[in-house]
């Protein structure tokens, strides 16, 4: 079975946020290590903004990891030139970013916000680059005339808007993953993986994938178009790499996701 009918494991990377202290400190040296580990890609976050997107280019690619995505501001109104500029200079095929948590408070307010997104549609599909949607825990627990706001969220959306999952604020606010995923089909592209307790978006710290209140199993293999799995790790309180080791050998042990070498 393809990715898209939702067989088969999904090449596993790391979001940038994740290692944005240690890479910050020496950029080759943590992707080396993110690559030693065995994940195949990486979502940049605010490494382009401190070294260059040239420079986090070549060093992705000499660490053999892809550039799944670039976590960063929507490309409209007077950045939109240059955010689009870095993100061909990174190779980053979609640009990931989310509307703020106030915007999901009425219908108004969310065909508001959902213009900026549209607009940076427009102009990333005219570099041939894509836009995806990341969302938090507000477009789940916000319902209106018996509607989520997810649902009012994607009908406005321009189509071209892919969408980036993240399972773990999704169940915060109420809903199952794996029926979003199922429910999203080919639009799901990206997924980012996190595993906690699921209790407070603001308290929330994070452990190891499989040592949380998440069923990665169930959720990994809902049928969907994700193309990679992502896996995000924010206020640890144990050593990010042997997080991130984890992480890894639950995913790939299960089947679920695959990286350059056996959990």
């Amino acid at each position: 079975m393809s990715a898209e009918d939702g067989g088969g494991a999904r090449p596993l990377a790391v979001m940038g946020y994740t290692i944005l202290e240690q890479a910050l400190a020496d950029l080759e040296g943590t992707f080396d290590r993110v690559a030693a580990i065995g994940y195949l890609g990486v979502e940049t976050y605010g490494l382009v903004e401190a070294y260059g997107a040239e420079r986090v280019r070549i060093a992705a690619a000499s660490s053999g990891l892809a550039i799944t995505s670039a976590h960063t501001p929507f490309p409209a109104g007077e950045p939109a030139e240059r955010l689009l500029d870095a993100a061909q200079a990174l190779g980053a095929p979609t640009l990931v970013w989310s509307m703020e948590r106030e915007e999901f408070d009425s219908p108004a307010s969310i065909r508001a916000g959902v213009q900026r997104v549209n607009e940076a549609a427009e102009n990333a599909a005219a570099r041939g680059l894509a836009i995806g949607y990341h969302n938090h825990f507000a477009e789940f627990s916000q319902n209106f005339d018996g509607r989520q706001a997810y649902d009012l969220l994607l009908d406005l959306l321009d189509p071209r808007v892919v969408v980036e999952l993240d399972a773990y604020w999704a169940r915060m606010g109420g809903a199952d993953p794996a029926e979003v995923l199922t429910r999203l089909g080919d639009r799901a592209r990206l997924i980012h993986i996190k595993d906690g307790p699921a209790v407070s978006y603001e308290d929330d710290v994070m452990v190891p994938i499989g040592e949380g209140a998440m069923d990665w199993e169930r959720i990994l293999t809902a049928p969907s178009g994700l193309r990679w799995h992502i896996v995000e790790l924010e206020r640890l309180s144990v050593d990010t790499f042997d997080a991130l080791e984890q992480s890894y050998r639950h995913l790939v042990g299960l089947g679920v996701s695959r990286g350059r070498v056996d959990a």
